[in-house]
């Protein structure tokens, strides 16, 4: 069935068509047929005009209602809750699940959510048959004639033999059915190691095309997912697909869009929680420290950093966690659980036990440490040894992530400017201030944009190499990666 609700001045016509049917004393049952006959949507689309909620308003209800409700895993967003609308036409079926929480959100059934071309797409013995089973209008039973079959009698009860024949054959239906699925082991180490490389070109390419190959590769394994699979071959889906979302997270806050990574986020953890995959929980929960942080959340960045650790990851996880839980508390100006979280992060990274999933960004080797050590150090009033340990980090002349190599570079600088060298911190500056646009994330741009404050409120503000910097960081910040995307919303494909 098709839509008119993108035509110019629907949303008006609906607004009008609510108000004067409530007016008139209609049902809000009422409200929802009328809404899908006049505007020809699907039920489930109905139902929400009929409580005049836009699809970001009714996702955001969805999210809360299920967050009283663990038994329900659901993470909504406008663009998902659109498309479980739209099902079968789109790809993306409700689960039992979200139809129970939309029913509870509308007021209505299951059932009232579900028409006729949703049925037919349903297969035999599908949980949404089941919940959205309507009693029927008429009690009456139906004509004997219409129930017969070969093996069962007219107006009686099959026979026992044929009832045990009629079992079996269901049961060898099922297994049939249970037997089959839409990935083997090769698909999901293909899966796996696509996943692989694009953590690990997200380090040293362009973003937008690794966000867009990301993303189609993370559409790919929720398809599969749609689809049957063996319990064990599901939890390998469920575990790239969060990694997958993690990845996306980690690049939309990079990208300074906070708000999108959060809801990656919460779907990585979703994701997370249906492939009982605790290594996989804890960099979801890095990745939502990371996000927490440079929104300004620092104690939420603690909180998340903390539950992180508490899941003793194989890998390099617990390293970068601690990092993590150094960075926000520093910031904070606690200096004590600073230091804390920093020796807690050494120690982890001289006891890794196994190796990470992934690799690339969900890695954190000795570089990368550094970085976010030095950047703590520097904060808590230690600016010798931030230059110390940064300038050592620097000199290992081994490919890094640009992102950490830039980040570094300006705790670097800043730790000069703190000592009173600032034409050594213009000398280091050189790299970062070389950045291609695209290259300039959120975090590289907010640390320099930060250090061109330090140098305003410095005592060698005025003169010369300060204020040369100044308005070559301005010039600089003015074109990064997050104010092109602000400039040409939709250019990520998303």
């Amino acid at each position: 069935m098709g839509s008119s609700t993108g035509k110019a001045g629907a949303k008006y016509a609906r607004d009008r068509l609510r108000q004067e049917m409530i007016e008139q004393g209609c049902s809000r049952e009422a409200i929802a047929a009328e809404m899908r006959v006049r505007f020809r949507v699907r039920p489930r689309e109905a139902w929400r005009h009929a409580l005049g909620l836009t699809l970001q308003q009714a996702a955001d209800r969805i999210n809360d209602l299920a967050a009283t409700c663990p038994e329900q895993a659901v993470a909504a967003d406008a663009s998902l809750l659109g498309k479980w609308e739209k099902w079968p036409a789109s790809r993306r079926k409700p689960s039992p699940g979200l139809l129970s929480l939309l029913a509870e959100l509308y007021g209505c059934t299951p059932a009232d959510l579900l028409d006729l071309e949703d049925r037919q797409a349903l297969r035999r013995g599908d949980p949404l048959l089941v919940l959205g089973a309507a009693a029927p209008a008429d009690p009456t039973p139906p004509e004997p004639a219409a129930m017969a079959s070969p093996s069962v009698p007219v107006g009686g009860q099959p026979r026992t033999a044929d009832l045990v024949a009629l079992a079996s054959e269901e049961a060898a239906a099922w297994a049939q059915w249970a037997e089959s699925s839409n990935v083997g082991d090769i698909a999901f180490e293909q899966l796996l190691a696509d996943t692989q490389t694009l953590a690990a070109r997200y380090l040293c390419e362009k973003p937008a095309a690794v966000f867009r190959d990301t993303r189609a590769l993370r559409n790919r394994v929720f398809a599969l997912l749609e689809g049957h699979q063996h319990p064990r071959q599901a939890a390998d889906l469920y575990m790239v697909a969060g990694y997958l979302c993690a990845l996306l997270a980690w690049m939309s806050s990079d990208l300074g869009q906070p708000r999108r990574a959060d809801t990656q986020g919460r779907t990585a953890w979703l994701c997370a929680e249906l492939a009982g995959h605790d290594t996989l929980r804890a960099w979801v929960l890095s990745t939502r420290s990371k996000v927490a942080f440079w929104d300004g959340r620092l104690k939420d960045a603690i909180t998340f950093a903390r539950r992180g650790a508490d899941l003793a990851p194989h890998g390099t996880a617990g390293a970068l966690l601690a990092c993590q839980e150094a960075d926000a508390w520093s910031r904070l100006g606690a200096t004590e659980e600073a230091r804390a979280a920093l020796g807690r992060a050494a120690q982890a990274q001289e006891t890794v036990r196994g190796r990470d999933d992934v690799d690339g960004l969900f890695s954190c080797g000795d570089f990368r440490r550094v970085n976010y050590a030095t950047a703590a150090q520097l904060r808590i009033g230690a600016p010798g040894i931030a230059l110390r340990e940064g300038t050592g980090a620097l000199a290992d002349p081994a490919p890094h992530a640009y992102g950490t190599a830039a980040q570094l570079h300006i705790t670097v600088a800043a730790a000069h400017l703190a000592l009173g060298e600032p034409e050594s911190a213009a000398e280091v500056l050189g790299p970062v201030l070389a950045l291609p646009p695209e290259q300039r994330l959120a975090p590289i741009a907010n640390r320099l944009h930060g250090l061109a404050a330090d140098v305003a409120r410095s005592p060698v503000a005025s003169g010369r190499t300060a204020s040369t910097l100044q308005s070559t960081v301005e010039a600089w910040y003015l074109d990064s990666a997050p104010r092109r995307l602000a400039l040409s919303p939709g250019s990520l494909g998303a």
